[in-house]
């Protein structure tokens, strides 16, 4: 006879087993049907409950042998999406694989015929999870019928743990520096054609990193070559020191045993990308002695950039001129940020010939620094002629004064004194000045933010630099004494073309679309002789950009313009700027039977711009059949002073209104199916992103925000640039009532110009891109709105990546971001 066991213990096994199947039948991983072929338990079963406890083991076992057999997913993904992330990624990895050039030098072949060009370029490493760097050398001839031949090297060499590199004035050296990535020493090392001909290491106490951000950064050699100014971070500060018996004085700055450091101080930072930094610090390197000195007399709140030597003067000492940046009342964001008030200043640099003729330095402890721009708000970049007779810089005067973190730049010239007496009161002459409106066709304004380290044509006066023209990046050449520019890059294409650097008379330049990779072109004065300013360009066949035979194909059956999209309604505009149309680049099919669905692209800032060159993120995105329209919406970088500042005060309503407007141009051409329409964009355009799937929430089918402004009323006490809050939530009024304790009234306005106040209202599923160590749009206001559309039902997925900033750049992070991009774009758009 069958033992039977007690009701009680029947039912816990059986809740145990029902627990189990339920558990797992819910879990992705698993069948759901795992436990469909088994006997189940019932109180009216004939088969006796011994029968289960006595095979339970064997059930079991064999349920997990079966369980084995089930194919394991990545979290998130299924087996359709795991199939469309296998065929998208391969299809990526080709895009990712195109390299780009960051700089060009050219040299003077040492024949005398010709000459030789080093061009350094990059490719995302996405096993290291960093950029590949290399150089690729060529030689360039001219020949007789009007054509170039360029014999480029037959491999680049890979720069291992190279950090920047600055040929010297003659072409004859090359300063190679390598920055550490923990507390060993910087080392900076000269190179000859053959050999290395110099090692220095500079051990921390010295200096730190030497600054290559392309901001702070400045290297410069004198004109003998034996000296070189350049910027690092300064020293570590003394910090308090502890041991057993509590604090121990005299701090020190070496490491000891049976002790430990405090953390003094706290030390402000100049916020997104600049965290962990020190203070920017100049410093001179004797090339002869080997002697580091930091430059002496410079305010200990003056963080300095960008140095460059002044023309040497017979019989006097040399002077440095570099931009600064003031720290007071604090440091703010300063990466992407003009709006920070600078300055030009020059500190003279005391030289002695020894009697071996060996240059060294004298002490610097007394040395006066000269402001040479002390009447206008912002100067960097600074420049002098080849004859050294005037210095040239930029200038975000119309920045720092409106409050906008960029906006219409100028450039200014100051005559420089050839006995070296300077002085404050130096007239600053304006070159090319803030073009507020322009006439249709003309030139816009300058937008430019840095210069060639030569940039100038061999009359001594002319610089060759590039700037933004509307929707396209442009070449100009400026006559820096009569202010005569000209755009000399084609104007018929719709490309963008941005100048590498130049060959005497002659330009080496890149141009491209959103559907041509990179071509590099050789420009030539048709004709010097005549005066005639006009510029043709060849063909220059290049390894550099080479892509797939696939990527080619795809390419080729798009095609793009550039629409002209009318203010809707130009009733509201205060300026005739900014009544004007703006502009949205449309990217599509050559065959479209039908129309392919749409990606709304929008850039961030938002005062800055979305060019009409090549982005291998955007041009992956279309190869997977979207059509992308890529709006600039009014307050975009390159259509004149007062479009851009229509936008401060009315973000959230106009630009939103703007994107809405060319969306609804696209529909009503037919370009585009309306039932089909998605939305990306990052920061600001995150905040335009979040903004219409709110306010619109029947026109997208799905949204995707890269590390997207979403509640300004939190942001503003977390962000490193809480005045952009005010300044672009207030307009002008905002630069003046800034405050690090925003009222009651100030937060409620903020949430109400906020994608937040509308999240009720939204219906797109919605993937977030995240950077956790974002300063400029700090984590949390993404993580806030994602959860509460989770919250209100709303399809969303969060991607993290713990070790980003606010651009989300790194090559490993950039590949998985726009990867889930494509996969969940494709996913709503079947």
């Amino acid at each position: 006879m069958s033992r039977t066991l007690p009701l009680a213990s029947f039912t816990s096994i059986s809740n145990k087993i029902s627990s189990w199947s339920g558990t797992l039948a819910a879990s992705p991983r698993f069948s759901p049907l795992f436990f469909s072929s088994q006997p189940r338990l019932s109180l009216f079963s004939s088969t006796p409950i011994s029968h289960y406890v006595k095979n339970l083991p064997a059930i079991l076992a064999m349920d997990s042998s079966k369980a084995g057999t089930v194919k394991e997913l990545p979290v998130g993904l299924d087996e359709a999406t795991e199939e469309e992330y296998a065929s998208q990624s391969k299809l990526l990895q080709e895009f990712t694989n195109i390299s780009s050039i960051d700089k060009a030098w050219v040299f003077k072949s040492e024949s005398g015929i010709g000459s030789q060009a080093m061009f350094s370029i990059s490719q995302p490493n996405l096993l290291a999870n960093k950029k590949r760097k290399f150089m690729l050398s060529t030689s360039i001839s001219k020949e007789s019928n009007n054509n170039v031949n360029f014999q480029w090297a037959p491999f680049p060499v890979e720069l291992t743990g190279v950090s920047i590199t600055v040929p010297s004035p003659s072409g004859s050296k090359l300063l190679v520096i390598r920055n550490p990535e923990n507390e060993s020493p910087t080392q900076l090392e000269i190179w000859s054609s053959s050999r290395l001909e110099k090692e220095f290491r500079i051990p921390q106490p010295t200096h730190g990193s030497v600054y290559a951000d392309g901001w702070f950064e400045g290297i410069t050699w004198n004109s003998d070559e034996s000296l070189i100014a350049y910027v690092a971070e300064e020293p570590s500060p003394c910090k308090p020191s502890f041991d057993c018996q509590g604090y121990k004085q005299g701090a020190a700055k070496d490491k000891e045993c049976m002790s430990w450091k405090g953390q003094g101080d706290w030390e402000e930072e100049w916020g997104e990308c600049y965290a962990g930094k020190r203070q920017p610090a100049l410093f001179v390197i004797n090339l002869n002695s080997g002697k580091v000195h930091a430059v002496k007399g410079i305010a200990k709140s003056l963080s300095v950039g960008q140095v460059v030597w002044a023309p040497p003067v017979e019989g006097i000492d040399q002077y440095l001129v570099f931009a600064g940046w003031s720290a007071d009342p604090r440091k703010l964001g300063i990466k992407y940020c003009y709006n920070r008030p600078c300055a030009l200043y020059a500190v003279k640099v005391p030289l002695y010939k020894s009697e071996a003729a060996e240059s060294d330095l004298k002490s610097m402890e007394e040395l006066t620094v000269v402001n040479l721009t002390q009447s206008i708000s912002s100067a960097f970049f600074p420049q002098f002629s080849p004859d050294g007779k005037f210095l040239v810089f930029l200038s975000a005067k119309a920045s720092v004064d409106s409050g906008a973190h960029s906006a219409t730049a100028s450039l200014h010239r100051i005559d420089w004194p050839t006995d070296g007496k300077l002085c404050s009161s130096t007239k600053i002459i304006d070159v090319i000045p803030v073009v507020n409106c322009a006439v249709d066709g003309q030139f816009p304004g300058l937008y430019c933010s840095s210069f060639l380290s030569k940039p100038w044509l061999s009359d001594g006066c002319t610089m060759i630099l590039s700037s933004y023209w509307r929707s396209c990046q442009v070449i100009l050449s400026v006559n820096v004494l009569s202010g005569e520019v000209l755009r000399i890059s084609t104007a018929d294409s719709g490309f963008s073309w941005n100048v590498l650097t130049l060959d005497g008379d002659n330009i080496i330049a890149v141009c491209s679309s959103p559907i041509d990779v990179p071509q590099i072109k050789y420009g030539c004065l048709v004709d010097k002789a005549t005066n005639t300013t006009a510029w043709h360009w060849l063909n220059v066949s290049s390894p550099i950009f080479k892509c797939s035979e696939k990527v080619t194909s795809l390419l080729s059956h798009l095609q793009f313009g550039i629409m002209q999209i009318p203010v809707k309604d130009v009733s509201d505009c205060l300026t005739k700027g900014a009544a004007k149309s703006f502009e949205a680049i449309f990217v599509s099919s050559k065959v479209n039977n039908a129309p392919d669905p749409l990606i709304v692209v929008l850039h961030g800032g938002p005062h800055s711009v979305s060019l009409s060159s090549f982005s291998k993120s955007l041009a992956f995105l279309s190869s997977l059949g979207f059509s992308l329209l890529i709006v600039n919406y009014r307050g975009s970088l390159g259509f004149g002073e007062e479009a851009l500042q229509s936008l401060p005060g009315k973000i959230g309503s106009q630009d939103v209104n703007d994107v809405l407007t060319a969306i609804d141009h696209v529909i009503e051409k037919g370009l585009v199916n309306p039932s089909k329409i998605t939305v990306l964009g990052g920061s600001h355009g995150g905040f335009l992103t979040t903004h219409l799937i709110g306010q619109a929430p029947d026109k997208f089918v799905a949204a995707a925000a890269r590390n997207p402004v979403c509640n300004l009323s939190s942001m503003v006490a977390t962000t490193d640039i809480p005045d952009w809050c005010y300044v672009e939530s207030y307009g002008s009024k905002g630069k003046t009532i800034f405050t690090e304790a925003p009222s009651a009234e100030h937060l409620t306005h903020f949430y109400s110009k906020s994608p937040i106040l509308h999240i009720s209202k939204v219906k797109a599923p919605t993937i977030f891109l995240l950077g956790a160590q974002d300063l400029r749009v700090p984590v949390s206001g993404g993580l806030q709105y994602a959860r509460a559309l989770k919250e209100r039902g709303v399809e969303t997925k969060i991607i993290l990546f713990p070790n980003d900033i606010h651009a989300i750049e790194r090559p490993q992070s950039d590949f998985e971001s726009f990867l889930n991009i494509g996969v969940w774009f494709k996913k709503y758009c079947k």
